[in-house]
Formats: C-alpha cells, structure tokens, sequence
C-alpha cells in the first residue's frame, strides 16, 4: 500500500511541479526570445512534459481509489478531504484533457505551419489554464497533506 501511495505522491508532484516550472521560471525566462523561438520552444517543452501528464491522468485517480476504497471501505466513508481532492483532482483532469486536445493542438499546429499568430493565441489560452490547473494541484496538495495529517475534525 505505501509503494502506491508513494506512486500517486510522486506523480501529483511531477504533474503539479512541472506546471509551477513552466508558469513560475520558464514563461519569465522565454519572454525575450524571439516571437517564433519562444513559441517553438513552448511547443517542444509541452511536448516532453505531457507523456509525463499522461501518466499522472491514468495513474494517480486508480492509485487514489485504489487506496482510498482499501482504507476506508466504501466511497460513503471517505472523508471530507479525501472527497475535496477528489473533486479537485477530476477538474484537474478534465482542464489537461482540454489543454491537451485544444489548444496544445493549435500550438503545434501553429508553429509546425509557421502560423505564429495562431500559435500564440494558443500559448495565451495554454497559459490561463496552466495558472488555474497549478492553482488546483498547489490547492490538493495542500489539503492531503493537512487532511492526512488531522485527527478529531469532519474534515479528516
């Protein structure tokens, strides 16, 4: 049970981390470049970091029920923190779902076909939802770890 547990830790973290990356240091960074360098190198980055989002979609809700029906029998009992990450986590989800297949999309398409217009009002739209995803993640870290850790409350 631990390993799975560790699993899902570690990928959350990947997942949210490389999002804090790209929006905190590399977006500031990229901005000098070059309209066409900053928009390839964006297309070329979501391109190594998403295989790894893929990996955390698929895996961490199967680990997270897995765990979450084993400790606590019935979906009825989870507590309320499971239940907020959870919720949290199946945004998550759907908002990547969304990234991945319509504007990364256009990005890729965009640089690929030299249409750097469109592929920058991509980026924009891949930068909105990035800011809100990693607001999510940092927000459901947060609440396992202060859930996990609680004793006495509602909330745990």
């Amino acid at each position: 049970m631990s390993y799975l547990i560790a699993l899902h830790g570690l990928l959350a973290v990947i997942w949210v981390g490389g999002m804090f990356f790209a929006y905190m240091i590399l977006r500031p960074a990229a901005q000098p470049l070059e309209t066409q360098q900053r928009l390839s190198l964006w297309a070329r980055t979501f391109g190594g970091f998403f295989p790894w989002v893929w990996g955390a979609v698929l895996i961490v809700p199967l680990t997270g029920y897995y765990v979450a029906i084993a400790r606590f029998g019935v979906m009825a009992a989870l507590p309320m923190y499971v239940n907020i990450m959870q919720g949290l986590g199946i945004l998550m989800i759907l908002l990547y779902l969304h990234v991945f297949f319509a504007p990364y999309r256009r990005l890729r398409r965009g640089v690929e076909s030299g249409d750097f217009v469109k592929a920058g009002h991509a980026l924009v739209q891949i930068r909105q939802l990035v800011a809100i995803n990693m607001a999510l993640g940092l927000i459901t870290i947060f609440v396992a770890l202060v859930g996990a850790n609680c004793t006495g409350s509602r909330f745990c």
